[in-house]
C-alpha cells in the first residue's frame, strides 16, 4: 500500500475518483501477498499491483465498473478458473481481491 500513496495523493489533488483493489487472501502459490494494493483512477490510470501482471487487466475492468456503480466486490481468480488461465494466472494458486471505491 505504501508504494501507491504518492499516486493516491496525485489522484486526490486532481479530483479523480479512485477504486482500490487489495489482495485479501491467497490460497496456495500466489504472485503477491495479502495487502498488495492497486489503485485505478476514473480516467483509467493504474498505480500498484495485485498480481505482478497476471490478472491486472481483469482487475482494472472490475475497478472501473466499481466506480460506475459504487458497489464493492470480492473477486476470486484461481488456476482452475477459465478466466484466471485466460488472463495469465498460472501460478497454481487462488487470489481473493477486494475492489471498492476509495472514499476520500
Amino acid at each position: 500500500m505504501k508504494e501507491i500513496l504518492a499516486d493516491l495523493d496525485r489522484f486526490f489533488e486532481a479530483g479523480e475518483r479512485v477504486a482500490l483493489a487489495r489482495v485479501v487472501g491467497v490460497e496456495g502459490s500466489g504472485p503477491r501477498d495479502p495487502g498488495a494494493a492497486m489503485a485505478v483512477s476514473e480516467s483509467g490510470e493504474v498505480a500498484g499491483s495485485v498480481s505482478g501482471g497476471c490478472v491486472e487487466g481483469a482487475v482494472v475492468t472490475e475497478a472501473l465498473e466499481v466506480l460506475q456503480d459504487g458497489t464493492p466486490r470480492l473477486r476470486t481468480f484461481g488456476y482452475s478458473d477459465d478466466e484466471a488461465f485466460a488472463v495469465g494466472l498460472t501460478c497454481g494458486g487462488t487470489l481473493h481481491i477486494l475492489i471498492e471505491p476509495l472514499d476520500w
